[in-house]
């Protein structure tokens, strides 16, 4: 009897004997050929990897014609999912983590210096130490990229550098605040948030806009690149990923607000309600924006809600930095209760939670999933936080790697794109170390090329304002698009006849009610019970099943009259 290894792998929970034995619940006793049990075991690991998760089962379907298209359609995600597989071949780079060599050593013990007496020359550039002690603490933002770094002191000094050559861009002294720097969609721009207003200079540091509008921002988010691709291959040459152009902000009055930074015009502006913010991150795979705030809670928005399509509360005090990883499917906060806690962001469930020696300061989750947390004057990296295969996440006992105890305390954490480096911005400057394994060693061309040339920067900004994601394709679930619009045809018809009399709410209402009490009162209390959005008809409802109350009341009264007051009490109770 022979085992599948890869049900053994994927089941993290089985029982293991003391002679090495693993209890499984489900053993292979058929006899299938070699090259068949093989191309089985091909597929699970593609559906595991690429796969968009359980299929459909059509032989419930009784339309033969929906059954053969969603056949097909099931047949399709099958081949891609086979395809990416196969495709993986093509691959030239491998990536790789520190191992400890046996049980006694950790990994957090190994020190950058000992790290880089080990990699190649190139590598160790890598890492460097920028002295900046006297306009800091320091916050810094990467490029989409990787390849330009662009440093904000609290006291007024910006500047840009290439980071692998070590050459300057610009440098600038405003002589004021400076809350938060971001680069837009390209390199020849990038915002500062000033003590008023925010600002935008090109690679030159000249002034080109003030941006009136936003008034005393302290977190901005700005235009990406759509993560829905996901994977590090694209196997059709000629796919154009979807960019985002709008840069949001959110400032210390509470309010959000979605910059087009391509033509200058503010898209939305949302009021949070829930006074200044203290966090602010954007989800990679459907651009929402993720907000922390003083009462402990995490708000998710999108330019097309006036209120949060999300709340969900994570802590016990203030959200003081919020990270989602590159897929979108989890989300890392970290609280001013000292901990830190890990969340499925697809059920909005906390997965585990972990406990920080101070409040954290920043977050951040690499290509690969490291997960790096700044507090103090310590930086502390975590691996398999999550892991996307995993059924149950298991509590990781230790972390991967640390750094700090210089005394220098921690502003920012945040990855470079598609390299195995950690940035860290303090109040002595800027530092970068070296993390192994925490970037994508394969990337996607199409999508964003670390090392293009003017020319395909210029075609790719071409294509990326032409192919530009609109706000109101911004959703919780970015797959809506392209899916079947159920409609009928009477309310297509509707929606076109703009000469068409609105529908009078309260007379729908009342024509439901069918003319009878109990009839009323049974859809009143279904509507209020169901319906959770405070719109115009929610209105009508409550109005209306206040008004029936009132003369239930006033009618039980009468009745109570009448029976005397020895009686009154045995007065029916209309509901």
């Amino acid at each position: 009897m022979e085992v599948d290894d890869l049900e053994v792998t994927e089941r993290p929970s089985a029982k293991t004997h003391d002679n090495g034995a693993v209890t499984i619940k489900r053993a292979r006793t058929q006899l299938i050929p070699k090259h068949e049990r093989e191309r089985i075991k091909r597929n699970k690991q593609a559906h595991r990897d690429y796969g968009r998760g359980n299929g459909i089962d059509v032989k419930t379907i009784k339309d033969k014609k929906l059954r053969r298209n969603l056949k097909g359609l099931e047949q399709k995600y099958k081949q891609a999912a086979e395809s990416a597989k196969d495709a993986e071949i093509l691959l030239e780079n491998t990536s790789g983590f520190l191992e400890a060599e046996d049980e006694l050593e950790r990994t957090w013990r190994v020190t950058q210096n000992e790290i880089e007496s080990n990699v190649s020359l190139e590598v160790s550039k890598k890492r460097f130490d920028l002295k900046l002690d006297q306009l800091g603490p320091y916050q810094f933002d990467y490029d989409r990229t990787g390849r330009m770094l662009l440093l904000g002191g609290a006291r007024g000094h910006v500047a840009t550098m290439d980071w692998r050559q070590g050459k300057l861009g610009c440098e600038i002294n405003l002589q004021e605040k400076v809350r938060a720097v971001k680069y837009l969609h390209n390199t020849n721009y990038f915002s500062v948030s000033q003590k008023n207003q925010v600002y935008i200079y090109d690679s030159h540091g000249v002034e080109l806009h003030c941006l009136r509008s936003l008034q005393e921002v302290s977190h901005m988010v700005g235009p990406h690149v759509s993560g829905r691709s996901a994977q590090p291959l694209t196997l059709n040459p000629r796919i154009s990923y979807p960019t985002t152009t709008s840069l949001a902000t959110l400032g210390l009055t509470g309010w959000l607000k979605y910059t087009d930074v391509s033509t200058g015009k503010l898209v939305s502006e949302i009021r949070t309600g829930l006074g200044q913010p203290v966090s602010m991150a954007l989800n990679p795979w459907n651009a929402i924006v993720h907000a922390g705030h003083n009462n402990g809670t995490v708000t998710l928005w999108s330019p097309n809600s006036t209120e949060p399509l999300v709340k969900l509360l994570c802590h016990k005090g203030p959200v003081k930095s919020v990270a989602v990883d590159r897929e979108g499917r989890y989300m890392v906060s970290c609280g001013n209760d000292r901990k830190m806690a890990v969340w499925d962001i697809r059920m909005f469930r906390e997965v585990n939670s972990y406990f920080t020696r101070a409040p954290a300061s920043s977050v951040s989750i690499s290509d690969r999933g490291v997960t790096a947390v700044g507090w103090s004057t310590s930086v502390t990296l975590w691996k398999d936080l999550f892991v996307k295969h995993r059924k149950d996440q298991i509590k990781v006992d230790s972390p991967y790697m640390t750094w700090g105890g210089e005394g220098k305390s921690v502003e920012q954490v945040k990855y470079c794109p598609y390299e195995d480096v950690l940035g860290i911005g303090h109040d002595e400057g800027f530092s970068s170390i070296i993390v192994p394994g925490a970037g994508e060693a394969n990337f996607d061309a199409m999508e964003v090329n670390p090392y293009e040339t003017v020319k395909q920067r210029r075609e790719t900004e071409v294509k990326g304002l032409l192919n530009k994601l609109q706000p109101e394709m911004i959703a919780l679930d970015p797959n809506f698009i392209g899916n079947l619009d159920l409609r009928s045809d009477q309310q297509r018809r509707e929606a076109r006849d703009l000469d068409a009399k609105p529908v009078d709410i309260e007379t729908d209402i009342k024509n439901r009610m069918r003319g009878k009490n109990s009839a009323l009162r049974k859809y009143l209390r279904k509507q209020r019970a169901k319906n959770n959005i405070i719109d115009e008809k929610r209105l009508k409802v409550d109005e209306l099943w206040k008004q029936q109350q009132e003369q239930n009341q006033e009618r039980r009264q009468e009745k109570a009259a009448e029976f005397g007051p020895a009686l009154g009490r045995f007065a029916r109770k209309e509901q």
